[in-house]
C-alpha cells in the first residue's frame, strides 16, 4: 500500500488588520508562531473600512454637504487604509520567514465582512486581535472576533495583547 501524502503545502492565513495595536500585535504573533519555516505560507492582510455614508444634499440637521466635503471624507478613509496596511507590510518585512504577502480591503461592517471574505478565499485560518473592550462596552458594539469565531468555517486564533494579560 503505497503512503499517500496529505500535508498542505500552501496555507492561507488571513489576518485581520485595523489601526490598533492590538491587531498589529496579532499579526507580528502570527507571523511569529503560524507561519511555517519550512515552506512558503500566503498571508492575506485584511482590513474593512466603514461603508461610505450615503448623504443626500441635506444631512437631518438641515445642513448642506458640499461635494469636497464628501471627498474629504472618501480621501480620509484611503489614506486610513494605505497607512494600516503600510504600517501591517512593514511587520512582514521584518519576518525571516518566507511570506507571500496578498491585501484585501472590504467596505461595510467589519464582522460581516470579515465572515463573508475568509469564506470567498477559503482561507485556513483567521488571525485576529483582542480589543478588551470591556462587559458593557462589548454589550453594546458587539464583538468582532466572537461573531467571526461563531460563523467562519475555519480555525480563528483570538491574540490578547500582552498588556491585557
Amino acid at each position: 500500500m503505497e503512503a499517500v501524502n496529505m500535508k498542505k503545502t500552501d496555507s492561507k492565513i488571513v489576518v485581520a488588520v485595523d489601526e490598533s495595536d492590538e491587531s498589529m500585535y496579532a499579526l507580528s504573533w502570527c507571523l511569529a508562531n503560524l507561519i511555517s519555516q519550512t515552506s512558503t505560507s500566503n498571508l492575506v492582510l485584511l482590513y474593512v473600512k466603514p461603508s461610505p455614508p450615503v448623504y443626500s444634499s441635506l444631512d437631518a440637521a438641515r445642513y448642506m454637504f458640499s461635494t469636497d466635503v464628501i471627498v474629504a471624507l472618501e480621501k480620509y478613509g484611503n489614506d486610513m487604509v494605505n497607512t494600516v496596511m503600510r504600517r501591517a507590510e512593514a511587520i512582514c518585512r521584518k519576518s525571516t520567514t518566507k511570506i507571500n504577502v496578498e491585501r484585501i480591503v472590504g467596505s461595510g461592517d467589519a464582522k460581516d465582512e470579515i465572515c463573508n471574505i475568509v469564506g470567498k478565499i477559503k482561507a485556513d485560518t483567521l488571525v485576529m486581535g483582542c480589543h478588551d473592550y470591556g462587559f458593557f462596552k462589548r454589550a453594546i458594539l458587539g464583538s468582532v472576533s466572537d461573531h467571526c469565531a461563531k460563523h467562519v468555517k475555519c480555525p480563528v486564533v483570538i491574540v490578547k495583547h500582552p498588556k491585557q494579560i
